[in-house]
């Protein structure tokens, strides 16, 4: 299944290597529309028979046939055809595709660094009216922040997910009367108490992920910052307004270390800490299945990995809690990521299609399709695919929460998709201690 590339490759292709991959990998077209479809709902958008827009991203397989079927009605409407092309190379490839003038009309861009380097390159279409309306309506604030560079506004949101769960096994908690953790002590004696009572580790994690190896141990620092230190750290760490080796920062790495640096808490399932690097990000929580180990911090995406069959659901084979706060009461604190149409075509048609993708309409047909979920305020929870995903919506639209984007995304592609992840992994085994890889990153940041 498709994670939409949640590693963040941004590294800069070789040209003659981007010539030759161009947006390889793709999905291919899938014509919409089924011929049927009421038209009412369309009718804002107008009517452009014979348009075509072009869309990249990084969306592949069922999610981009999911993708595709949420707009068949708007291309039959509005007589707009969209031409759909995913790649698990895109955030490698746009900006050399873009100084080259072969940018798609869109690019579902997962990165608001990445978006603040094209629109720094000067490719970007800024925003419709119509679109910034619909974000200013339908998001939290915040999240028009994520598609605004330098001031000007270039893209609304479209999908969010939700970092920070932890999966577990329903049936297991209850035969052992496992409680849920309410707090990050609570969930430590949790461990303890599973290693004591199953003879095994507690805890299945998983960081491999080709080039972009080391970005889920990444999640788990960032859910640790936000949650020990609050977001005004949090906000001044990923803008560098205090440095990545900042005291409060070395705290998290050393309380994440308390479990993904133990060999008495992970590997289970797999074997012991060294084995963490080597699991692929996809496999890494299987072995709960198996009774093999018992907890796996994950996105709310994970959901769409469990095999065929496997029930979502609070009675059902697996489940998730969000990662606990630091005092038991505090209010909902969650890291998260999306998505984030940008357009590289000044064009009626393409900014119909970015007004459409960014309205509820667009949001409850998509949910309704299942496997995702959106920040958006005109979405109906009852729309989500699972219990799990109707709990993310509901805490994503919870005035009270306090959500901040995934932070290596924010931060600069050299740190939070490069020295980041690989000193996660030196630190991971053993290669690095928390200091040596916190200054590392450190020096690594942009001047």
């Amino acid at each position: 299944m498709s994670v939409h590339k949640r590693g963040r490759l941004i590294a800069i292709a070789a040209g003659a290597a981007v010539a030759a991959l161009a947006l390889a990998g793709c999905t291919g077209d899938i014509e919409g529309g089924g011929g049927d479809a009421d038209c009412s709902d369309y009718e804002e958008y107008g009517t452009f028979d014979g348009a075509e827009v072009t869309i990249s991203g990084t969306i592949l397989e069922v999610e981009a046939d999911a993708l595709v079927e949420s707009w068949a009605d708007f291309e039959e409407c509005t007589g707009i055809a969209i031409d759909y092309q995913g790649s698990g190379e895109y955030e490698a490839q746009i900006a050399v595709l873009a100084e080259g003038g072969n940018a798609p009309d869109i690019g579902i861009t997962p990165q608001p660094g990445l978006v603040k380097r094209l629109a720094d390159g000067g490719w970007l279409i800024p925003a419709s009216e119509a679109v910034e309306a619909n974000v200013d309506k339908w998001w939290d604030p915040i999240w028009k922040t994520y598609g605004t560079v330098d001031d000007v506004f270039y893209a609304a949101p479209l999908m969010a997910s939700i970092k920070g769960f932890v999966w577990y096994s329903p049936s297991e908690f209850e035969e052992n009367g496992w409680e849920i953790p309410t707090t990050i002590d609570e969930l430590m004696t949790l461990s303890e108490q599973i290693a004591e009572d199953t003879g095994r580790q507690p805890w299945c994690a998983g960081f491999e992920s080709a080039e972009a190896t080391g970005w889920p141990g990444t999640d788990w620092i960032e859910d640790y910052v936000l949650r020990q230190s609050g977001p005004d750290v949090y906000d001044q760490w990923v803008s560098h307004d205090i440095p990545f080796n900042d005291p409060q920062i070395v705290e998290a790495w050393d309380g994440v270390g308390e479990i993904i640096k133990s060999d008495d808490m992970v590997n289970g399932g797999f074997g012991d800490v060294s084995t963490i690097v080597a699991t692929n990000f996809r496999d890494a929580g299987l072995p709960i299945l198996d009774g093999e180990c018992s907890l796996h911090h994950q996105a709310t995406f994970y959901s769409s990995f469990w095999p065929e069959g496997t029930e979502v659901a609070p009675d059902g084979d697996i489940y998730a809690f969000l990662l606990p706060p630091v005092d038991a009461g505090a209010g909902q604190a969650v890291t998260g990521g999306g998505e984030f149409p940008v357009a590289f075509r000044d064009a009626e048609e393409v900014e119909a299609v970015r007004a459409y993708l960014s309205s509820d309409l667009w949001a409850n047909n998509r949910v309704s399709l299942g496997g995702v979920i959106s920040a958006n305020k005109g979405l109906d929870p009852d729309n989500a695919g699972s219990p799990l995903l109707k709990q993310g919506v509901e805490i994503l639209q919870d005035p009270d929460t306090t959500f901040r984007f995934d932070g290596s995304d924010l931060m600069p592609g050299a740190v939070g998709a490069d020295s980041f992840w690989k000193q996660i992994v030196a630190w991971v085994t053993g290669n690095a201690t928390t200091q040596q890889a916190v200054d590392a990153v450190e020096s690594s940041w942009p001047q």
